[in-house]
């Protein structure tokens, strides 16, 4: 190696990113993302600081609007942002407010104890990538403005007589208006979500009690309200709808621990899955942090103390598990504590990191659950007859595993022998199909390229997993198959590192059988295997619906609407024969691969869950024992229906 004059490296290598630059020029480091989850969290960010205002006992009403333009609209009735000069900065508070980084009434303690806003981040970040920005502030009985372009003011902050807040609703005598237009040259998309959005909206309605929420869509005319009293009671409520509850009335805490309030709310159901949503300061903690972990230490040592006293127990070396305690459990858990003693992983705030959290959690909690249970002897009883046959589910699912590995291993090298595996071993160059039958499993057999490509034929229709516990489940010899020939084991023994393929094709035949097969297979790996979803590895192919001929040229047709545009344009009222593919094993083996395995000319969809909450509400609905929700469903969506006789 040869050494550089260190004379090569100076002062004026060292750049400088003065105002708002930073944000400009690494968007991801404030924002997470430029694509639509970036956009949507300019607008939370927004919304975040009304609801600031709100915490801090000041507004009682949030409106947001979806322009026709893409601008969108947020307005509150607090005591809007003030508009004197700062102390410091001799400029006006607003304009520091939304022009400078790491300022705001969230730092020093002052007009903010809880927020949920990025620590004075928020406003400046959605300034400096939005390509148009104006704030209105009403105090005083006056109405004062600044608009900006990219972060950098185009006006001084002055005092108004016109306004920007939609004639849809009367203008609050107090509070702060933001309007803003994203940067189309940032964002691969300013188009903001309707349905994403709401969902949003609506989280922050339960965890904040008593806040008004309004929310309008001007593109197409959609208008949504909210208002709950009960607080985050009604959120477990809101998230068992469709599920048979054990405990009819949830069990609720709210209590302070030194400065940290802590809220915790739990209601059992008769199913076999979890669902958890954990918050600090109103932000959705997605991934968890110290709060989740206490709650469910508390949970554990409460449950646990209540057997064995009242003699579910009998030998008092005997516990019952994390994993029994949470089947069936839906509860949310959230804390409010002073904002600027918050810690987060990442800066979009997945993951709470605070230690002094999980103590003041799971004391609040396990003294909340252990008062419960003594005075609600009945739902007591309901509950540990739940966890109790959870646990027993538990032992017998471990032997049922075992037996699948020791299955695996005497076959050899742990793979079945209905797969048809690729010479390729690392999992990142490979990619395993699941398709339904022999005959489609002969032509991608015979299709594929052998390097990469493994094909795993399943023979009929697999278990509703959403209906059976994971002992029950692991009798079925498809799945125990399928879970060999991907590696990772399974319950609490799954390791994702260990998967062989990071790409997993489910691939089934066009027509209700295939779709029923692809939704038990999706529903197994939502309940079971959810970390290959997580990492992105699973796919839905995406083979032709149609095959076109037209003398000597063949074309193919993934939707009525490219068989109707092939018709009419590459074909041009030249006679045409069409053939409507009703299974894979129609197509010969250059046909599959061509259409549909092809890497260069393939479609594929990836699976995500973008709201694990609504996606286990819809598995539930869809799948469960529960007959009058799915009932409901149909009848609700019959008419969109294809029916393809």
């Amino acid at each position: 190696m040869t050494k550089t004059s260190d004379s090569s490296y100076t002062a004026r290598d060292i750049q400088v990113l003065e105002g708002l630059e930073p944000v400009r020029r690494r968007p991801g480091m404030y924002i997470g993302s430029t694509d639509i989850h970036g956009l949507h969290e300019l607008v939370k960010e927004i919304i975040d600081n009304s609801v600031d205002e709100t915490l801090a006992g000041f507004a009682q009403n949030i409106w947001i609007v979806l322009g026709r333009d893409e601008k969108i609209t947020v307005v509150d009735d607090g005591r809007g942002i003030p508009v004197e000069p700062h102390p410091k900065v001799k400029k006006s508070t607003l304009e520091v407010t939304m022009t400078m980084l790491h300022t705001g009434a969230k730092f020093g303690g002052g007009a903010y104890k809880i927020s949920g806003g990025l620590h004075g981040v928020g406003a400046s970040a959605v300034n400096a990538l939005s390509d148009w920005m104006r704030v209105e502030v009403r105090r005083d009985n006056k109405i004062y403005s600044q608009e900006y372009k990219r972060g950098k003011p185009t006006t001084k902050v002055s005092q108004t007589t016109t306004t920007l807040i939609p004639s849809i609703f009367k203008t609050p005598k107090t509070g702060t208006t933001t309007v803003f237009l994203p940067d189309k040259s940032i964002f691969s998309t300013i188009k903001t979500d309707f349905k994403t959005l709401a969902k949003k909206i609506k989280e922050r309605a339960y965890l904040v009690a008593g806040l008004f929420f309004h929310f309008y869509d001007q593109r197409t005319n959609q208008e949504l309200h909210y208002y709950f009293d009960g607080g985050i009671e009604s959120l477990v409520r809101h998230l068992n709808r469709d599920k048979n509850a054990i405990n009819l009335k949830p069990f609720y805490v709210s209590r302070d621990s030194n400065g940290i309030l802590v809220e915790a709310a739990i209601q059992y159901n008769d199913g076999y899955s979890e669902t958890i949503e954990s918050f600090a300061n109103v932000i959705n903690t997605a991934e968890g942090g110290t709060h989740l972990t206490g709650f469910r230490m508390a949970l554990t040592r409460a449950i646990n103390d209540y057997a064995r006293k009242n003699s579910y127990l009998k030998d008092k070396d005997d516990n019952l598990t994390g994993d029994d305690m949470r089947e069936g459990l839906t509860a949310v858990i959230a804390i409010k504590m002073n904002s600027e003693n918050l810690q987060f992983e990442g800066q979009t705030k997945t993951k709470l990191g605070n230690a002094e959290i999980q103590p003041a959690v799971n004391q609040v909690v396990k003294e909340a659950i252990d008062t419960y249970l003594e005075e609600n002897p009945q739902d007591a009883r309901r509950i540990m007859e739940k966890v109790i046959l959870a646990s027993k589910a538990r032992l017998a699912a471990r032997a049922a595993k075992e037996a699948v590995l020791r299955k695996g291993a005497l076959e050899g090298m742990t793979l079945p022998g209905k797969l048809t595996d690729c010479q390729e071993r690392d999992p990142a160059l490979s990619e395993i199909y699941i398709v339904e039958g022999d005959s489609a499993g002969g032509s991608a057999k015979q299709g594929r390229d052998r390097k990469f490509q493994a094909i795993l034929p399943l023979r009929g229709k697999i278990l509703n997993t959403e209906r059976a516990r994971l002992d029950k489940i692991l009798e079925f010899e498809e799945i125990k198959t399928l879970i060999i020939a991907l590696g990772t084991g399974i319950g609490d023994t799954v390791n994702i590192d260990k998967i062989r393929y990071h790409r997993v094709v489910i691939m089934t035949d066009a027509d209700v059988d295939g779709e029923h097969i692809r939704t038990l297979l999706l529903t197994f790996f939502f309940r079971y295997l959810p970390q290959i979803i997580e990492r992105g590895y699973l796919y839905i192919a995406q083979p032709p619906l149609y095959k076109i001929t037209s003398g000597k040229e063949l074309y193919y047709a993934y939707s009525d609407e490219e068989k109707d545009q092939t018709l009419k344009i590459k074909t041009n009222g030249r006679s045409s024969t069409i053939q409507r593919y009703k299974g894979l094993g129609e197509m010969n083996p250059e046909q599959l691969w061509e259409t549909t395995m092809n890497p260069t000319s393939r479609t594929m969809k990836k699976v995500n869950i973008e709201d694990a909450a609504e996606a286990d509400r819809v598995f539930s609905m869809l799948m469960g024992n529960e007959v009058p929700p799915r009932k409901r469903f149909i009848q609700t969506h019959a008419k969109m229906a294809t029916l393809d006789i």
